[in-house]
């Protein structure tokens, strides 16, 4: 995919030309560098229920947040006064190749290669918060500066907003039973963002791709989830394994964190094993946007039980997984260990789990994991 364009198009700066005003954004969006673009009315959402019946049964888990604004997330309107219309773009961050199984990565301090944990691919990158706002807000200071009066505001996973209900209104992809929007020839290794504006905008809603569902009788990502926490259209967070590795910042469940395998921060299995996401000739040639490099992508173990806080954020980098802190990372490195030591035998990865096991001054939630892991261990 290739870098975005910084060159502006002429906008139309007729307001009421609600056709040509939606072309020039799509076709900028796509000029910015944005894999797919679609255009909704800001209607309030129709899945009002479906949230509060999820948030009632707590399976938003450590998110805490998710339960904060609900009238603000439900209603375009209460965020934006006036607004009419919302553009819905995607960013491709991945291509759907497989990773190297087992993992390993080189310490930085011995040079040497040691079993390590992945990390979801869409935090491989630099910070897609920041970096899609930046290129979303040069679409809306355009429109606004053509047409006096417009407002808007860009979001990108923080603020309120139901993005994918968003994006599947506007017909940038239908929503799976994994919950992840899933576009066509993108598959799911898609981020979303939006921008919900005061202008008047026609909708490129096709209600031929709204109204199908993408997976039929598929439940491959129900079958394999490590923790069961999907159900149809459903995922609870307390037992998904992205939900236990950066949302949670305490004692991680034994019973779901001892199944996250070598999945360090994050997890991609439900969408790995997606029909839709699997490699071809046309997903690769697609490809995917050049800020999504994968610096981030597996780090070594036994080097993160070492790590304090000023050595994590020098190792992230600007990376959405600053907001995984040094104590939670560690505490999952340890689960990880509990796979590669099931596997083969790791003496510097045992040692430093006796280690941390036994101190008295070690943080607890990861002195607590590190003797978890080893009685497992010891059991089996």
């Amino acid at each position: 995919m290739k870098p975005a364009d910084a060159r502006p198009l002429i906008c139309p700066c007729d307001p009421q030309d609600c056709d040509g005003l939606a072309d020039w954004a799509g076709a900028r969006a796509q000029q910015l560098g944005f894999a797919a673009v679609g255009i909704c009315d800001a209607a309030p959402s129709q899945r009002g229920d479906q949230l509060q019946a999820w948030l009632s049964a707590g399976k938003h888990g450590s998110m805490e947040w998710m339960a904060n604004n609900i009238a603000v997330r439900l209603d375009p309107a209460k965020l934006v006064v006036g607004a009419q219309s919302i553009v819905v773009v995607a960013d491709r961050y991945h291509d759907g190749r497989p990773d190297a199984r087992p993992v390993f990565a080189v310490n930085s301090q011995t040079m040497v290669e040691e079993p390590a944990g992945r990390a979801a691919r869409y935090a491989r990158g630099r910070d897609y918060h920041r970096r899609i706002k930046k290129r979303l807000r040069r679409l809306q200071r355009e429109i606004e500066a053509a047409l006096p009066g417009a407002r808007g505001k860009v979001c990108c996973d923080i603020e309120p907003v139901m993005e994918r209900e968003m994006a599947q209104r506007a017909g940038v992809g239908r929503i799976g039973k994994h919950t992840l929007l899933i576009a066509p020839q993108l598959g799911s290794w898609v981020l979303l963002a939006c921008y919900v504006t005061t202008v008047r905008l026609k909708a490129t809603t096709q209600s031929a791709i709204i109204d199908t569902d993408p997976c039929g009788t598929c439940t491959r990502c129900i079958d394999a989830c490590p923790t069961g926490a999907i159900t149809p259209w459903s995922v609870d967070g307390a037992k998904c394994i992205s939900g236990i590795t950066i949302e949670e910042r305490g004692m991680a469940d034994p019973q779901y964190a001892s199944k996250a395998q070598d999945w360090l921060l994050g997890c991609d299995i439900c969408q790995e094993v997606c029909p839709h996401n699997q490699p071809t000739r046309l997903s690769r040639s697609t490809g995917f946007h050049p800020e999504y490099d994968g610096r981030n992508a597996a780090f070594s173990l036994n080097q993160i039980l070492g790590w304090d806080e000023p050595t994590r954020r020098a190792a992230f980098g600007p990376s959405p997984l600053n907001r995984v802190r040094v104590t939670q990372l560690r505490r999952n490195a340890v689960w990880c260990a509990l796979e590669v030591l099931e596997r083969s035998i790791d003496l510097p990865l045992s040692q430093a789990l006796a280690q941390i096991a036994t101190d008295a001054g070690e943080d607890p939630v990861v002195r607590t994991a590190a003797q978890e892991v080893l009685q497992r261990l010891a059991q089996r």
